[in-house]
């Protein structure tokens, strides 16, 4: 566990500093001449650059460890914000966030993978990915109104390099701190929770015995595709209400009463009792709901409207986890969580992309419902017993 509390430490700064980042990105870029639809272009090429860093990091983590790749994701993320300070024109910031996109794919499944192999049976897994969520969470209410505000005093260029400074500091700390564990063989107890019954109850797929990965299908990859497209839509919308430095400055807070709502449901340990498949399906209707009331201006306030986005994520992102932690063993963990994170690559890719294209013609925040809602409705299809396309890996 000792190895969990300095991930966690390193994690909440590292999550930190990328998320500081967040309200100033697009501002920044509209300052050196980037239009709407190439601002969606740069948000969705930092995705999907994701994709070959996560195919290389599935199959590296698993056989190298996650230390190294920790490390490294840091330090060159770190590196990459220190350029970033000094560009002039909205190509060379779209080259730098692509090559930031690779290099920060590999630190998801690194992080996840450790975290997984620490945990001694399927109930301590649900926990540690609770935590995960809250280190996360707590990261994201502070980091962006912290990021504004950094921005409001010293300006884009110091900002950023104070940013990848911190980075590369906390890239060596990781270093000292972070150790691999010892791959073994799965126990008997990982096949049953403190709740009594087997994890093929609660999942679309359950882990055979002895480490052998279960099936990977493919249809359970689509919940992660259409939260990450919801969620690059809003982060997408949220920053182009006000590029002003006042606007930058209520940008960060409304990031952060997402975060803040998210931080609610993460805090209600007891719902990690409950199935991981039926938090995903009760989180994805309320987030699906939620954007349609933003679509359709509804007579709520846009704060409260966050607020439930944010409850949402807390309830789905753990859940989701767990699910997906179930659907392999433990020598194939690096590999699940790098098709999960390609998953969530492609949504973010889509999301900002499609905001970008179709805002002037259509609500964003209806195209999120849309896609949330066929979420909804195809999700449950393996679970009660409709025939779907599997793959082992």
């Amino acid at each position: 566990m000792r190895t969990a509390i300095w991930l966690y430490l390193f994690l909440f700064v590292a999550l930190f500093d990328l998320h500081a980042q967040y309200p100033i990105l697009t501002p920044f870029a509209i300052s050196l001449g980037a239009a709407p639809s190439f601002i969606g272009l740069m948000m969705g090429m930092y995705s999907i650059t994701h994709v070959p860093g996560n195919l290389l990091a599935g199959f590296s983590v698993d056989r190298y460890g996650s230390r190294l790749f920790i490390v490294l994701s840091l330090l060159l993320a770190g590196v990459i914000l220190l350029f970033q300070a000094h560009v002039s024109n909205p190509w060379q910031l779209l080259l730098l966030r692509s090559i930031s996109g690779f290099v920060l794919a590999f630190l998801s499944p690194a992080c996840m993978t450790l975290l997984a192999k620490i945990a001694k049976d399927h109930f301590m897994q649900r926990k540690l990915m609770t935590g995960n969520g809250l280190v996360h969470t707590l990261a994201s209410i502070v980091s962006p109104a912290a990021g504004a505000i950094l921005v409001a005093k010293i300006g884009f260029s110091a900002a950023f390099t104070v940013l990848g400074w911190t980075l590369i500091v906390i890239a060596f700390c990781a270093l000292l701190f972070i150790h691999d564990q010892p791959m073994g063989k799965e126990k008997t107890s990982m096949l049953e929770d403190r709740t009594g019954h087997t994890p093929h109850s609660d999942s679309l797929t359950a882990a055979s015995a002895g480490g052998t990965a279960g099936p990977y299908t493919w249809i359970a990859f689509l919940l992660p595709i259409g939260i990450s497209c919801s969620q690059g839509i809003l982060f997408f919308e949220l920053p182009l209400m006000d590029t002003s430095q006042k606007g930058m400055l209520t940008t960060g807070l409304l990031f952060s009463l997402v975060s803040i709502g998210s931080l609610v449901t993460l805090s209600m340990l007891f719902l990690n009792r409950f199935s991981p498949f039926n938090r995903t399906m009760v989180g994805t209707g309320l987030l699906a709901m939620t954007f349609y009331g933003m679509a359709a201006g509804a007579s709520v306030p846009l704060f409260m409207m966050l607020l439930i986005v944010g409850m949402a994520k807390g309830v789905l992102f753990p859940a989701m986890s767990s699910m997906f932690i179930e659907l392999s063993g433990r020598e194939r963990y690096g590999r699940m969580f790098s098709f999960m994170s390609i998953a969530f690559s492609v949504g973010a890719f889509v999301g900002p992309l499609a905001a970008g294209v179709l805002r002037d013609y259509v609500s964003s925040y209806f195209v999120a419902f849309v896609v949330l809602m066929l979420v909804f409705a195809v999700l449950p299809l393996h679970r009660y017993g409709i025939p779907a396309t599997t793959v082992r890996v």
